[in-house]
């Protein structure tokens, strides 16, 4: 749950790490988000004794069928404690079926959930939505890619970034209310092993849509101006999915 922001009692030599918002003006913070990862495999010829495994040890996330390859699939997990990718997943990862494929380092994603700021219900913005999100049966095409903004966007001021992000999300917003697409937005900063600093996730009902957005946003500034990079991008359709537990420690 989210408390009020008290600075003095939640620094550690001025360092505060908890996410923030606002809610009736006021600041609130939370020290909890969740932490999402992608890994991609090639050499599956039966999706079939996938799922049985996943479903055997009540994995967490989406099982995806990669759309542009037939032999892959990417597999989405999430946790709030990201100890659970070591010592929980990537056990159960070195045993069959998983063993016998073959990964594919370069479509592998790790990113947080994050805030900007404002947002008045922490918990739903950093776990809750992310997850219905990801695990809603009524969405399951997703694309998936990760984002290096160029080092001039960070000498903007604070009021041009504000103007450049605004214009970029109000065209999210439009095709989330139009049931066209929805977002997970991720920082990445310091976990991926390209130096990028987001991963953006699309999921919906269609393809097509999720295409025409990042069309779409190719023509605001942030995007044509200020990203020295876009992808690789992971395009699958999923055929198992599972909302499971977050492994928030206690």
């Amino acid at each position: 749950m989210a408390h009020r922001d008290r600075n003095k009692d939640e620094t550690a030599n001025g360092v505060d790490i908890r996410e923030h918002g606002l809610l009736n003006g006021e600041p609130i913070a939370l020290d909890s988000r969740l932490f999402i990862h992608l890994l991609a495999f090639t050499g599956v010829s039966d999706t079939g004794p996938l799922v049985e495994a996943l479903q055997a040890v009540q994995t967490p996330g989406v099982l995806y069928a990669d759309v542009n390859d037939p032999y892959g699939v990417g597999l989405l997990t999430y946790s709030t404690d990201p100890n659970y990718f070591v010592e929980t997943l990537r056990p159960q990862l070195n045993k069959a079926p998983f063993s016998t494929l073959t990964p594919r380092p370069e479509l592998t994603m790790l990113g947080r959930t994050y805030t900007i700021g404002y947002e008045p219900d922490l918990q739903h913005v950093l776990i809750n939505r992310p997850i219905e999100r990801l695990t809603r049966r009524e969405w399951p095409w997703a694309v998936w890619y990760p984002i290096r903004r160029s080092g001039q966007f960070e000498q903007l001021t604070s009021a041009e970034q504000r103007a450049i992000l605004m214009e970029h999300g109000a065209i999210g917003r439009a095709y989330g209310s139009a049931d066209y697409a929805h977002d997970v937005r991720l920082a990445c900063h310091g976990l991926g092993t390209q130096d990028n600093d987001f991963i953006a996730g699309l999921v919906g009902k269609e393809l097509y849509p999720l295409s025409q957005l990042i069309q779409r946003m190719r023509k605001t500034k942030q995007t044509s101006l200020y990203l020295e990079q876009l992808g690789p991008f992971f395009i699958g359709k999923a055929i198992w999915r599972a909302e499971g537990d977050t492994h928030e420690k206690r």
